[in-house]
C-alpha cells in the first residue's frame, strides 16, 4: 500500500515551551506566567504555548493515518533541538519529507523510517519531524497489517508478544499538593515528579526539597489504599548541582540524605546537575551511580538533560553513567529509536524509562504506550499535560485496550498452536 496524499494540519501541544535558561537566573512567576526577558533563542517570552503540527498520510485505500510533531517543553536547552516552529516546520515538511513519503511501502515500518529519514545536505531532519512523521507510518503499517502498533514493533525488533503492563509515572507540574493526592488516590506507580526547576522550590541546602520529598512519603501512607507502595521519583533540574556545587562526591553525599529521609521507599532523582556537556555528563554522573552502588544506596539516578538521541543514550548505557535513562521521545526523533533505545538499555543493565514532555498530544502519548509496551520499558510518562487526571487517563486507558488486544491474541494463538 502507498501513501497518495499527504495533509498537514496545525496544532496544539498540551502544555507550554518555557526557557529554561530564564527560570534558571530567577525569572519569577506572576500567576502562571514568567516575568522578565527571555534567554534562551526563539522565544519572545520565557513561556509560550506549545504548538504542535500534525501529518496525515493518505493511503491508498482512502484511509488518513497521524502522527503529532512537536518538541520537549525546555526547548534549546541541554543540547536539544530549537523551540518548535510549526510554520517552518510545515514548509520543510512539503519541500523534503513529503516528496519521499511518496516512494515508500508503508507496511515495511523500520524501512519506510530510513528511507523517509536520511539526511538531508549530511544534515539530519528537525527531530520533531523524526517523531511525527515515524508515528503516522508506524499506525499506517498497523493499519496495512490489521494489528496493534505494539504488534508491529514487536515484529520488527523480533521481539516477544508482551502480557505485562508497564509501570505508569506522572508528573505534578506546579500544583504539586493537589496532583501528590490526585496520584495517591488514583495508586499512579511512581509518583511526582515535582516541577524542581528553581531557587525557590529547592531551598537553601535543598532544605525545601528536603521537606517536599519528606511529606509526599507521609502523604502516601496517610491517604493511600492498603499495601500503595510507588516509587518515588524526583525532577530537580539540575538543581543540586546548581545549590551545593558540582563536585559529584557531595551531590551523592545529598542524594544518600534524601533517600535516607524516606527509608521505606525506592528514590528516583532526575538530572541532579548539567555539567555542561555530553562527555562532562558521562564522566560525572559515571562517580555518582558509582559512589551510590558502593554504598548500596537506594537512590537511583536518572538521566535526563544531555541524553537525548539514541547516540548520547547508547554512551550512558555502556559507561553505566546513570541507573535509568529518561527515553525523551521528541528529543530521540524516530518512534523506532525509541524502541530500539528500550532494547540497548536492557542489553546494558540500565532501567529504560520512556519519558517525553508535557506539551505533547494525545496521539503522540498512545504511540508512545505502545513502543513502552511492545519493548516492556521499566516505566512510562503520563503524558501529555501537567493536569494528572488527562494524561494518567490517555496513557493508563491505551495500555489497557492494547492489552486486552494482546491477551487475544495470544489466546488464538494458542487454540491454533
Amino acid at each position: 500500500m502507498q501513501i497518495k496524499d499527504v495533509l498537514l494540519a496545525p496544532g496544539n501541544g498540551a502544555f507550554f515551551y518555557d526557557d529554561q535558561a530564564a527560570i534558571r537566573s530567577g525569572a519569577t512567576q506572576d500567576g502562571f506566567r514568567y516575568v522578565g526577558e527571555p534567554i534562551t533563542p526563539g522565544f519572545t517570552s520565557i513561556r509560550i504555548p506549545a504548538s504542535s503540527l500534525s501529518i496525515g498520510l493518505v493511503l491508498s485505500d482512502e484511509t488518513v493515518v497521524w502522527g503529532d510533531m512537536m518538541n520537549v517543553q525546555y526547548s534549546g536547552a541541554g543540547g536539544r533541538d530549537p523551540l518548535f516552529d510549526a510554520n517552518q516546520m510545515s514548509v520543510f515538511t512539503s519541500r523534503v519529507v513529503a516528496p519521499r513519503l511518496f516512494d515508500v511501502d508503508v507496511s515495511r515500518f523500520r524501512t519506510s523510517c530510513a528511507k523517509v529519514f536520511e539526511p538531508v545536505e549530511h544534515l539530519r531532519l528537525p527531530l520533531a519531524v523524526e517523531y511525527g512523521v515515524s508515528q503516522a507510518l508506524l499506525r499506517a503499517a498497523a493499519h496495512l497489517q490489521r494489528k496493534t502498533m505494539a504488534e508491529i514493533i514487536c515484529a520488527e525488533f523480533d521481539l516477544p508478544l508482551p502480557t505485562c503492563r508497564v509501570p505508569i509515572y506522572c508528573q505534578s507540574g506546579d500544583a504539586r499538593e493537589i496532583n501528590v493526592d490526585k496520584m495517591i488516590l488514583k495508586a499512579v506507580d511512581v509518583l511526582p515528579h515535582g516541577l524542581i526547576n528553581s531557587r525557590q522550590k529547592f531551598g537553601v541546602d535543598g532544605q525545601t526539597f528536603m521537606e517536599f520529598v519528606k511529606w509526599v512519603a507521609t502523604r502516601t501512607r496517610q491517604i493511600g489504599r492498603p499495601g500503595y507502595h510507588p516509587m518515588l521519583h524526583f525532577d530537580v533540574y539540575g538543581w543540586i548541582g546548581q545549590e551545593i556545587g558540582l563536585e559529584p562526591q557531595r551531590i551523592a553525599d545529598f542524594i544518600c540524605k534524601v533517600a535516607d529521609a524516606v527509608p521505606d521507599f525506592t528514590l528516583n532523582i532526575e538530572s541532579p546537575a548539567d555539567f555542561g556537556s555530553t562527555e562532562a555528563q558521562i564522566e560525572n554522573y559515571a562517580k555518582i551511580v558509582s559512589i551510590l552502588d558502593n554504598r548500596g544506596s537506594s537512590a537511583r539516578i536518572v538521566v535526563d538533560e544531555r541524553c537525548n538521541t539514541l547516540e548520547d543514550i547508547r554512551l550512558f548505557a555502556e559507561a553505566k553513567a546513570t541507573h535509568l535513562v529518561q527515553i525523551k521521545t521528541p528529543d530521540v526523533g524516530s518512534i523506532a529509536d525509541t524502541a530500539r533505545a528500550v532494547i540497548l538499555c536492557k542489553e546494558n543493565q540500565v532501567g529504560a524509562y520512556v519519558g517525553g514532555s508535557c506539551t505533547e498530544t494525545d496521539l503522540s502519548a498512545q504511540a508512545s504506550v505502545h513502543v513502552s509496551v511492545a519493548t516492556q520499558a521499566d516505566m512510562m510518562l503520563a503524558k501529555p499535560g501537567m493536569g494528572v487526571d488527562e494524561a494518567f487517563s490517555i496513557v493508563g486507558n491505551e495500555q489497557n485496550r492494547l492489552l486486552a488486544m494482546l491477551n487475544r491474541r495470544w489466546a488464538q494463538n494458542e487454540n491454533l498452536g
